[in-house]
């Protein structure tokens, strides 16, 4: 008697533990639900989708050059950004193959010069293209459940740069609270905004003597500490669909799948807390083009389309 009543400790238990996972599960919001936010993105149709690049570029994170004017798409859907600077080739394309059905036109991106203009650094470096997000709609709190999705082409393996390492970047701009010290003798604190950027790249082995065929895999960005996690191996090029979304527990989702279809349930790949941020604001989702900057090695054309954000339509 007494080990049948064990048991059924046992059982209702393991139905608590599962009624609860459900419930963590069913807090995860897929990106793509919602309303989506007509004021941002982009699905690069317009055949007139220019970017004017305002050259030199800036790069204060190298030089602590802004070079402003910016750059600016025309629609006034993306912008260059000061610290870093935008792709040196921005341009709308043909949706390559097998894209979204009906989808005439995607935005290419590709760099040589990442770090300082026309200055080869012999480093890898970086680019990012920045949605305008927060002048069209301002912050959204994550009470609103915001996400952002994108379908991005990875072309055949021996059209990349033939470098390994982070090649691409999908990432999102949020904002929190943090407690920081001030400085002084007697231990004074104060609370600011800062603001972090989650997301995820997609790295690329090259050949080698050990291994002789190329490699891509996602990392995701980032764990507690702020290093980076592995993420599914890449199968396949062409087509995926790459999504994150903000909760109102301040965590970050993240969901990857190949081809072009929406994302549901099943593309869900993990749930992080960056940094140990705990998410207060969605502010934007940007790219990142990487390269090795030394004047010569053009980085992987990258093609993305109909880059969208949703919020909670209730």
């Amino acid at each position: 008697m007494r080990a049948s009543w064990f048991h059924v400790q046992a059982v209702l238990i393991l139905v608590l533990i599962a009624g609860g996972l459900r419930h963590t599960a069913a807090q995860v919001v897929v990106p793509g639900t919602g309303k989506k936010v007509a004021e941002v993105g982009d699905d690069f149709e317009d055949p007139k989708w220019n970017y004017i690049a305002n050259l030199p570029k800036s790069s204060q994170e190298n030089d602590h050059q802004s070079r402003l004017p910016g750059g600016v798409a025309a629609n006034g859907r993306w912008y260059e950004p000061e610290l870093r600077g935008a792709p040196d080739v921005v341009k709308r394309v043909e949706t390559p193959s097998d894209g979204l059905p009906g989808s005439k036109g995607a935005m290419s991106m590709r760099t040589l010069f990442s770090g300082i203009p026309n200055v080869p650094s012999h480093s890898v470096q970086q680019d990012d293209f920045v949605a305008n997000v927060v002048s069209k709609i301002g912050y959204t709190p994550v009470s609103r459940s915001p996400s952002v999705v994108t379908r991005v082409y990875l072309p055949p393996f021996d059209q990349w740069e033939q470098r390994t390492g982070n090649s691409f970047g999908f990432r999102a701009a949020l904002t929190t609270t943090v407690t920081k010290s001030t400085g002084r003798f007697f231990g004074g604190m104060t609370r600011k905004q800062e603001t972090y950027w989650p997301g995820m790249f997609i790295y690329y082995k090259r050949p080698d003597e050990k291994n002789k065929e190329p490699s891509a895999r996602f990392l995701i960005r980032a764990d507690e500490m702020g290093h980076d996690i592995w993420g599914p191996e890449i199968k396949q090029t062409g087509w995926w669909t790459l999504g994150m979304s903000f909760g109102p527990d301040g965590k970050v989702n993240y969901f990857i799948k190949p081809g072009v279809e929406n994302l549901t349930a099943k593309d869900f790949v993990r749930t992080q807390t960056p940094y140990s941020y705990t998410a207060e604001r969605f502010e934007t989702f940007f790219y990142d083009v990487l390269n090795m900057d030394d004047g010569k090695s053009w980085s992987t054309e990258w093609v993305v389309d109909d880059p969208a954000v949703y919020v909670d339509g209730r």
